[in-house]
């Protein structure tokens, strides 16, 4: 979470200097190579730490409606499809990357590979995630209740409280 913060940080901060020295007439070129890095590898291990939360790549409406056997199935059936894109990811991203060393980036002339290399190690993160989960809710459940907010926190972001009885 912190690494996916800071290529985060470094994003928004290489678009700053970016629009400024193009602003003072001498743009570094190289900074859009940067940028484009850091956004590529943001969003394949944004995804893969979204896995792991249980925020992406999931079906909640659906499953959480579900009890018993049938909220079990539900639950694996979500994550064999997600385990399924992870493998594609791995597979196809790897077939990318070994292409990618034909062609190349300017004016840095680094192979594009270096980018293509985000999407087989997010397949990874994502598949080691799944079956993390699959392994755990086998074990202990996948029921997760969400955890209880405080009144501070849930009036700090305007809720209000329903119990009408005070």
């Amino acid at each position: 979470m912190t690494l996916c913060g800071a290529l985060l940080f470094g994003f928004s901060l290489s678009v700053c200097c970016d629009i400024v020295t193009r602003l003072l007439g001498s743009p570094w070129l190289w900074l859009q190579e940067v940028t484009s890095t850091l956004f590529i590898y943001a969003i394949f291990l944004g995804a893969a730490v979204a896995t792991r939360r249980n925020d992406h790549l999931y079906l909640t409406a659906f499953a959480e409606a579900l009890q018993g056997s049938a909220r079990v199935a539900a639950e694996l059936t979500i994550r064999g499809i997600v385990l399924c894109v992870a493998i594609a990811l791995i597979y196809y991203g790897y077939l990318n990357f070994l292409r990618g060393f034909g062609s190349f980036r300017l004016p840095s002339n680094t192979p594009i590979a270096s980018l293509y290399a985000a999407i087989p190690v997010s397949g990874v993160l994502i598949a080691l995630f799944t079956i993390e989960q699959i392994i755990n809710g086998w074990q202990n459940g996948f029921d997760h209740p969400e955890p209880e907010q405080d009144a501070a926190h849930s009036a700090a972001f305007g809720a209000t409280r329903l119990d009408r009885s005070q």
